[in-house]
């Protein structure tokens, strides 16, 4: 994708990194943040042409593509003040990490004449702004995306587009009930379970006794508390699911030590040994 002009609403890690990837291919990025500093930053770094944190108007207005950068609640909020502010045509598109009760209303939202086609980069850093921004994180990622019946091919293609040029290689498509079951386990779990290492223990000097092993289930520990108590809370009922099932199978392994059932504990291995393999294909 190039030549297009494309704003960015949102100028944090994520956002940052979507302008550099699209400013790089040739394409006029304009940013809108509530942090002035982000937006300097930005435009320092020349991840875009211009920025503002008011009167954002020509930049929203004058946009084929706008990426929103937000969390749920903000997104919502954002989209209700300014639907009038797209043009004809435009495409616009998200990075949330929740799909359900977004999709539909952001939709139902706007004019005819813009289409919202949800998105979700699976790519992402456990450190936070725009300063850590890489679009370098983006080579060879996944890319969800979540079309109801009110999205078009052609936007598809459009976002497909994008993401390539960011530097995704394999797509998925999902409903967006599907995309946040399957983010239940695959992303907000895994959250989960690396925050309940980090707490179930009383002693918070563990530093010195650690190797590879907990410091790798434990990279994502390190978080944004403000962003994942919303994506918790929104998809609860999918999350608390995974939690029950995750609960059952730590259970099945603590009756194998229980029980000193060796060969049940082998399977058990044997099992996770041969599906992580499949993550390291190609």
């Amino acid at each position: 994708m190039t030549n297009k002009k494309i704003c960015i609403v949102g100028m944090g890690l994520l956002g940052g990194s979507y302008a550099m990837g699209l400013t790089r291919a040739g394409n006029t990025v304009y940013g809108v943040d509530i942090c002035a500093e982000s937006i300097l930053f930005a435009k320092e770094k020349g991840y875009i042409a211009d920025g503002t944190v008011n009167n954002y108007e020509k930049f929203v207005s004058a946009a084929d593509i706008v990426v929103l950068c937000l969390y749920p609640h903000t997104l919502l909020d954002w989209v209700e003040k300014n639907k009038n502010l797209f043009k004809t045509g435009a495409v616009i598109t998200d990075v949330c990490g929740v799909k359900c009760g977004i999709v539909d209303k952001v939709q139902h939202m706007l004019p005819e004449n813009v289409e919202f086609y949800a998105s979700h980069p699976m790519r992402g850093k456990e450190i936070l702004g725009i300063e850590n921004a890489d679009c370098a994180i983006f080579k060879n990622a996944n890319f969800i995306l979540t079309p109801t019946e009110k999205n078009t091919k052609q936007t598809e293609n459009v976002l497909r587009d994008m993401a390539t040029t960011l530097g995704f290689i394999t797509f998925s498509i999902l409903t967006p009930e599907q995309h946040d079951r399957m983010i239940g386990y695959v992303s907000q779990l895994t959250h989960v379970i690396a925050v309940s290492l980090m707490t179930a223990s009383d002693n918070a000097d563990l530093e010195p006794y650690t190797g590879d092993s907990f410091r790798d289930l434990t990279r994502i520990a390190k978080i944004n508390d403000g962003l994942w108590s919303e994506l918790f809370l929104w998809n609860r009922e999918n999350l608390v699911l995974e939690i029950d099932k995750f609960s059952s199978s730590l259970q099945e392994l603590k009756k194998c030590l229980q029980e000193e059932d060796e060969q049940k504990l082998k399977q058990l291995l044997r099992l996770s040994t041969e599906r992580r393999k499949k993550f390291d294909k190609g």
